[in-house]
């Protein structure tokens, strides 16, 4: 087969998986994750079960493609953002709020289904990434003299981000910036 020939097929290939999982988002943002079936995802998506049985063996495997591509969507979320002002406090407290309103806002799917998700071995990978870009930032801010040079910068990152998971449990927003205000001022230099 001729190479374009291939990249046109992996290319559709790409954009029926795409549109697969675009699909898996809007059915669990209607009606969260146990609403998803394989029948009302080849319906809504458009295209045969035949078909969506060749991406996707069952409606978990699907769900943990989509979240994977959301995890790594969050995740380029938040390395974009640590870099957008010069001031270390100001890229940690946007990357630590944004980790939290993450967390916030997915503190609304089913919770048995979400462990089941969080189990997967890339989750462990996110997690690893997501800690390291705050310990760095932390760390560099320990060096500028602006956090807090007596603990480790990777144990402050693991407290960061476990005290910031709470924030999936707590009613407003308000709330959640609230906490994010208290976990930064934990790591402020005395």
């Amino acid at each position: 087969m001729p190479k374009l020939w291939n990249d046109t097929i992996e290319a559709h290939r790409s954009d029926v998986r795409e549109a697969i999982l675009d699909t898996v988002s809007k059915l669990v943002g209607k009606g969260g994750l146990r609403s998803l079936t394989m029948l009302h995802l080849a319906g809504e998506t458009g295209i045969g079960r035949a078909t969506l049985y060749k991406y996707f063996p069952n409606v978990e495997a699907a769900l943990r493609a989509w979240h994977a591509r959301q995890i790594d969507d969050h995740l380029d979320e938040l390395a974009a953002i640590r870099n957008r002002t010069d001031d270390i406090v100001e890229r940690l407290h946007t990357v630590l709020e944004t980790f939290a309103r993450i967390a916030h806002e997915s503190g609304r799917h089913d919770a048995a289904l979400s462990a089941l998700l969080h189990r997967d071995p890339a989750v462990t990978r996110a997690q690893d990434r997501l800690r390291e870009i705050v310990r760095d930032l932390i760390a560099r801010g320990a060096k500028a003299k602006r956090f807090r040079r007596d603990v480790a910068p990777d144990e402050l990152a693991r407290y960061c981000l476990h005290a910031l998971a709470a924030a999936s449990e707590l009613s407003s927003k308000v709330a959640v910036r609230r906490l994010v205000d208290v976990t930064l001022s934990a790591l402020r230099a005395a």
